[in-house]
């Protein structure tokens, strides 16, 4: 490997292990860490009452909400465009017979694109490459995609994968390089609390971008005193929630400088 590869391998180690530094959980411990060693109990206290609010159903689904936007959207609504773009980060690796394969994590954005390319919406199904440095697979996510959608009878004609990208904004690069025209229009995939960073990215990039979020995490139901109580799901979205605002504070700042 070259010293761009290594420097960029080193760049996204960072840019996926940072954010574990402002994550619910890391921060409470500091402060409760802090309140013991400085043997200050209101610190503790604190740390306690910030595990217990982020640990709840009714405030993670609460601040969850507001990143996630509006809901679902019908394919019928949807405008026509030059493709159908599925971001990676779908699927996860496991062990196997045959070494490390992958595994379903949350199909919704697959199934989305399918949905839209069969509803005539734009004659290009593309899936994004994405690999990063610790994959030990063999193929990138978006060759595996490939391959479902064509057992769901899209032709390997009208199927696309981009070279390999390890974040959003290498995404955005990659699927612009495989237009011949510009700047082309595209209906764009992915989760809905992920969707306004990737929308700014790709608009960036010099898309049209229409967007189709999916994977809600809010659920639609009534509020039962089970949402009072600590739950390992809530935590793990006020934990998602944190990285994304992160990440969106990230391209803010990289936007204000490149502009200056």
């Amino acid at each position: 490997m070259n010293s761009e590869g290594v420097i960029s391998d080193i760049m996204i180690y960072l840019h996926k292990i940072l954010p574990f530094a402002i994550s619910p959980l890391v921060l409470i411990l500091v402060i409760v860490a802090y309140g013991v060693f400085k043997n200050k109990k209101i610190y503790s206290i604190v740390g306690l009452v910030l595990l217990y609010f982020s640990s709840t159903s009714v405030v993670a689904d609460f601040l969850f909400e507001k990143i996630e936007g509006k809901g679902v959207m019908a394919v019928a609504a949807a405008q026509p465009a030059d493709g159908i773009v599925v971001l990676s980060g779908m699927m996860t690796h496991v062990a196997s017979a045959a070494g490390p394969a992958y595994e379903w994590g949350d199909a919704d954005r697959f199934f989305a694109g399918i949905d839209l390319y069969e509803a005539g919406k734009a004659p290009r199904l593309i899936f994004t490459g994405g690999s990063l440095p610790w994959d030990k697979v063999a193929q990138n996510e978006g060759m595996v995609l490939k391959t479902f959608a064509q057992r769901m009878g899209v032709p390997e004609a009208n199927i696309t994968v981009s070279r390999e990208a390890q974040n959003t904004e290498q995404e955005a690069q990659a699927v612009w390089e495989l237009f011949a025209s510009h700047p082309p229009k595209i209906l764009l995939v992915t989760s809905a609390f992920h969707m306004p960073r990737a929308q700014r990215l790709f608009e960036q990039q010099g898309f049209e971008v229409e967007a189709f979020p999916v994977d809600f995490r809010v659920r639609a139901r009534a509020m039962t005193p089970m949402d009072f109580l600590p739950d390992p799901r809530a935590l793990s979205m006020t934990d998602v929630l944190m990285r994304e605002l992160l990440g969106r504070f990230y391209y803010d700042l990289k936007t204000m400088f490149s502009t200056t």
